[in-house]
């Protein structure tokens, strides 16, 4: 019996042991994160692997993406730049003659045209809404004053600001009519003397009150995208 008992337990298969080897390790962790790793993160992946540049060029493609063709074809309807810059061209020189400075003759203009806006035209707007809507009879007043001499005062800097643009493309040898920088001015400059009529025709129709105020509201958006428009104007050389 005790032959047998130990024959039986030679007999017997010994546990197997599991062994970590360091294949082992590779073999169960690599389908893991190959799994893990989606179509998303392996683009995303690339993505960040782009040259910048490349990056870069998209961005100027969002910055330039406003096509306005309609602007550039009303363009021809301006008056001829030749009779422009024979009239501005004495100035022209002697503004050469002076030695400014590129940064100066540049953004000279819009910087000054950009305070204009904002500070004269857009408080000057504020004050046009104030005048419909508030209930303060001595707000309403002092509104009713202030807002004709801003906005006559942003008309007299942006018909003045026009010639120190024509000035400044010129000094730099630049097409003066060609842009939809200048069609949306000359639109704009337009809408503005007509508004400043407006005001002088409310006591014997009233009902102008409203397209003054509708009129006013287009305008400003107009030279918003004037703005826009100067500034690729501004960036393009």
């Amino acid at each position: 019996m005790e032959m047998l008992t130990t024959s039986s337990a030679l007999l017997r298969p010994l546990p197997s042991k599991i062994t970590k080897t360091p294949f082992s390790l590779v073999t169960t962790k690599l389908p893991l994160s190959t799994h893990a790793l989606g179509k998303r993160a392996v683009q995303e992946a690339l993505q960040l692997d782009a040259p910048k540049e490349e990056r870069r060029k998209h961005r100027d493609l969002v910055l330039y993406s406003i096509a306005p063709y309609p602007v550039i074809l009303a363009s021809k309807l301006l008056p001829g730049a030749d009779v422009v810059q024979s009239i501005f061209g004495p100035f022209v020189d002697l503004v050469k003659t002076w030695n400014l400075p590129d940064w100066l003759v540049h953004w000279g203009h819009p910087g000054n045209m950009a305070v204009v806006l904002f500070a004269m035209g857009g408080y000057g707007t504020y004050l046009g809404f104030r005048i419909r809507l508030s209930k303060d009879p001595e707000e309403k007043a002092k509104a009713k004053d202030l807002h004709p001499k801003l906005l006559a005062g942003m008309f007299f800097f942006f018909a003045l600001g026009a010639t120190g643009g024509i000035t400044a493309l010129l000094t730099s040898d630049k097409p003066i009519f060609e842009s939809p920088h200048a069609v949306s001015g000359a639109i704009g400059l337009g809408l503005l003397t007509i508004q400043s009529i407006l005001p002088a025709l409310f006591e014997d129709n009233p009902g102008l009150r409203t397209v003054h105020g509708l009129l006013g509201s287009s305008i400003m958006t107009i030279f918003l995208f004037h703005l826009v428009f100067g500034l690729q104007l501004g960036l393009s050389f």
